[in-house]
């Protein structure tokens, strides 16, 4: 099963600094029927104005990756991290048994992420933050793991989730394939550009929401980047 979930038809709000459109129920959007996906609970698609940001504010139990894809993002939180995370880059933070952060656009620019959430295996424990380089060119044609709660998935970001992140870069009539567990599910957004995933037409920012499937052919209908999230 593919559920195309088209991006006009999200969830959203405008609040002048932070345009967001909501794949599932979060904030003030509340859609019964759209949750979470499995143990995916929130993917919000942000546009960032320059200059400001998510003052610091407390998470506990969730894992929570932020995939920039325009511009940079600012990190600080509680345990003393700190970092600047630009397009093509990855940032997780698990928030464990609480953490205070804040995420600020500092650049003179709009800055543009998916905040990925996924509940953990495990609740409590300490909280952990840690951010890495993807280049897109490395993700040209394939998918790369980007952050894994598997410890075979050692190029990845670690993540306290039965979960993987996974991302690629496709140029117009490419096709990539991915192996998935048809009792789990998987959530793929189109982050620019146009995809058919299992033949299902699937746009620039559209969702789609995964399930009885062994193995998702995908064939780029122009350049895309794509970013795919497995979960139990």
């Amino acid at each position: 099963m593919i559920e195309r979930r088209p991006f006009a038809a999200l969830g959203g709000a405008d609040h002048g600094w932070l345009k967001a459109k909501h794949h599932f129920s979060f904030a003030g959007y509340h859609d019964p029927a759209r949750m979470g996906w499995g143990d995916l609970r929130v993917w919000n698609d942000d546009e960032i104005a320059a200059g400001t940001g998510f003052p610091p504010h407390p998470h506990a139990d969730m894992e929570i990756i932020t995939y920039v894809r325009a511009g940079a993002i600012t990190h600080r939180d509680s345990m003393g991290n700190e970092g600047r995370t630009e397009a093509g880059d990855v940032q997780v933070m698990s928030a464990g048994a609480g953490v205070r952060h804040s995420e600020y656009n500092l650049e003179a620019t709009p800055t543009r992420i998916f905040q990925i959430w996924i509940h953990p295996a495990t609740t409590g424990g300490a909280p952990s933050w840690g951010a890495k380089p993807f280049p897109k060119a490395d993700r040209s044609g394939r998918f790369v793991t980007l952050a894994s709660g598997d410890a075979a998935d050692t190029d990845a970001l670690p993540i306290r989730a039965d979960a993987r992140v996974l991302g690629a870069t496709l140029k117009a009539g490419e096709r990539v394939s991915v192996a998935l567990d048809p009792r789990r599910h998987a959530y793929l957004v189109a982050a620019s550009g146009a995809v058919e995933a299992g033949g299902v037409t699937i746009g620039a920012r559209d969702g789609a929401a995964i399930t009885d499937v062994a193995k998702l052919d995908i064939v780029a209908v122009e350049d895309a980047e794509i970013v795919l999230v497995d979960t139990a």
